[in-house]
């Protein structure tokens, strides 16, 4: 290996150490994963952690963020913030999640405020921080 290769080398190594430093933890895509009893590693879609059918779309209107899964639970929570009730319709004072329905949920909002606009496959509220749109992407489930 000659020195001008042998140095570039070197600049490639410190061009990708310096771009793993910069890569925000936010944006990377992550694949959960489960360990059998027999210590194999799942790809959490086999194990119904994720979903990777979708029925529902949520966008935060601010930034766009856009959420998508199978099935949406509207809950309730008591003062002191423990849960009281779940519901399939939306209403103020209660919460959206998504599925899965587990430890790995999608996304929750905080308690809906006020309602917008409803319509049989579309919910416009906002919530204690956030304003959003939910969309029911098969209307003819």
């Amino acid at each position: 290996m000659n020195i001008t290769q042998e140095g570039e080398d070197q600049y490639q190594i410190r061009q990708e150490q310096q771009n793993i430093k910069s890569m925000s933890k936010i944006k990377q895509t992550k694949i959960p994963m489960t360990l059998t009893g027999d210590n194999v590693l799942k790809i959490a879609v086999e194990q119904g952690v994720i979903e990777n059918e979708f029925n529902w779309k949520l966008v935060r209107e601010r930034d766009g963020l856009t959420n998508q899964s199978a099935e949406v639970m509207w809950l309730e929570f008591d003062e002191v913030g423990r849960f009281k009730d779940k519901y399939d319709t939306p209403a103020v004072g209660r919460s959206l999640i998504m599925s899965p329905f587990s430890q790995y949920f999608t996304w929750q909002t905080t308690t809906i405020t006020e309602i917008v606009e409803e319509r049989d496959d579309y919910i416009k509220f906002k919530t204690q921080n956030s304003n959003y749109e939910l969309w029911k992407l098969n209307v003819n489930d």
